[in-house]
């Protein structure tokens, strides 16, 4: 079935969406939970929020790409679980390390009602991110988007785990110089 008619069927507020989005989605969306939370319960559980957010916020909202729709909010379900999770038993892990990575880039101390300024700063990643080489780009997609390892990342691009820290590291600097640029 397409994304389209998906859609639809959210808006018609037919249980049959469920269904059609988990046989489309559902293996994509589990990959993005299970990377973050590294436990399949947890994973499913994240993806089954996924629905239901999907379903509360469809309608008023229609999504021009459904999968980028599901994929935003499958992150942020299991970011704020392995969130939680983490402030209950202060552990390591890929995330947290990932999320540490980016730390020296943009503070974490802003305001929460200045929504305007983090989406210009977001606004501002998504240009750095896109004037990077594209193999830069990937990289740094898969590490801080899908918060894939060093070693899956390196495999996945025939790089050894040096090079892809390397790369990471310098796209970094280019970043905080980048945000200082502009003020963040």
């Amino acid at each position: 079935m397409n994304d389209s008619r998906i859609v639809d069927l959210f808006w018609q507020r037919s249980e049959l969406a469920i269904s059609e989005t988990a046989a489309v989605y559902g293996s994509y969306l589990y990959q993005i939970a299970y990377r973050i939370l590294q436990n399949p319960e947890d994973a499913e559980e994240s993806i089954n929020d996924t629905y239901h957010d999907a379903w509360n916020s469809m309608p008023p909202h229609r999504p021009a790409v459904l999968k980028t729709f599901l994929g935003k909010i499958t992150r942020r379900v299991a970011l704020d679980k392995y969130r939680k999770r983490m402030a209950l038993k202060r552990g390591g892990g890929e995330v947290q390390l990932a999320l540490e990575e980016l730390s020296d880039c943009a503070s974490g101390e802003e305001d929460p009602a200045d929504s305007l300024i983090r989406q210009e700063m977001a606004d501002s990643i998504r240009s750095f991110v896109a004037a990077l080489p594209e193999s830069e780009q990937r990289i740094f997609i898969c590490r801080y988007w899908y918060l894939d390892s060093v070693k899956s990342i390196s495999e996945q691009f025939g790089f050894t785990e040096s090079k892809v820290t390397a790369m990471l590291r310098r796209s970094r600097v280019k970043l905080r110089k980048h945000l200082e640029k502009e003020d963040y």
